[in-house]
């Protein structure tokens, strides 16, 4: 089971980031783009591991506190295009401390540096390059609430992403 931890979005900052999705439509921008339901922020990627109650074990033991999130500004990582969060301490070290206990505990994760943002496009392309116009950045905040344990399954139509628990109250 692909396992990771995230942020979900409310209506309002999804409302933001697929209206900013469709204005990049219209102009050609192509490639995979994000479904709105698939649309957060991962703060561990665990991948194959099969005992989700471990994981959501040791993110009991963190304890999280509702956070502000803040949309600011675009850019890529090759041809996956995103859109960035304003910096955020909060956000950092309940991070370093969730992926602290995920190690105490032995959970396999990607040890990239944490660098948040939301995936909007993978495979983006413009005019056959991956300079993409963007004449004003979305622009949403949100209060988080809550952080989820998702799985990943592939379906006929792309990646399926489904809530299997989470800490916080559920704001959505």
């Amino acid at each position: 089971m692909r396992l990771f931890i995230a942020i979900n979005f409310d209506d309002n900052l999804l409302e933001a980031l697929t209206d900013f999705q469709d204005d990049l439509r219209v102009q050609g921008v192509t490639g995979n783009y994000t479904s709105r339901e698939n649309l957060h922020i991962t703060l561990a990627f665990i991948g194959d591991y099969g005992n989700p109650d471990e994981v959501l074990d040791a993110m009991e033991q963190v304890t999280f506190e509702p956070l502000e999130i803040r949309l600011d500004g675009v850019g890529h990582f090759g041809d996956l295009f995103w859109v960035g969060l304003a910096e955020n301490p909060a956000l950092a070290a309940y991070v370093k401390r969730l992926r602290r206990e995920l190690a105490a505990r032995g959970i396999p994760f990607d040890k990239k540096r944490f660098s948040p943002h939301i995936t909007l496009i993978r495979k983006a392309s413009y005019r056959g390059g991956r300079l993409i116009p963007v004449e004003e950045a979305p622009t949403g905040v949100m209060t988080a609430t809550r952080v989820s344990l998702m799985k990943s399954e592939r379906g006929k139509r792309g990646m399926i992403y489904t809530e299997i628990g989470g800490i916080g109250e559920d704001g959505h």
